[in-house]
């Protein structure tokens, strides 16, 4: 959470909303995070591929975990970054739908 703007706001890749779920401040953001991995104990984003333009960056990786039914996920994703005085005032999570691995 010390990457985080205090007033941060992170996007989930799924939820009610048209951007997903939203988590907003410092403590729905955690919220949020931990949630994440309650969903997926074993969550890994793997390969990643960084960059960075101005107050904006992405990271592209590949997202995997497996939830409490069994279901696993392996999908690529990206995170859209917004950056305000160096640390991360917009995290906005996106993943590929794809058919459940088991």
């Amino acid at each position: 959470m010390s990457f985080m703007a205090d007033d941060c706001i992170f996007h989930a890749v799924a939820g009610p909303d048209l951007q997903g779920r939203s988590f907003r401040g410092h403590a729905e953001v955690r919220a949020g995070f931990e949630m994440a991995w309650k969903t997926f104990p074993d969550a890994a984003w793997l390969d990643p591929v960084h960059f960075v333009c101005g107050d904006r960056g992405v990271t592209e990786s590949t997202f995997c975990g497996t939830r409490a039914d069994g279901v696993r996920i392996e999908a690529r994703m990206v995170d859209v970054f917004t950056f305000v005085d160096g640390r991360i005032a917009v995290k906005n999570a996106f993943r590929k739908e794809r058919t459940a691995a088991r």
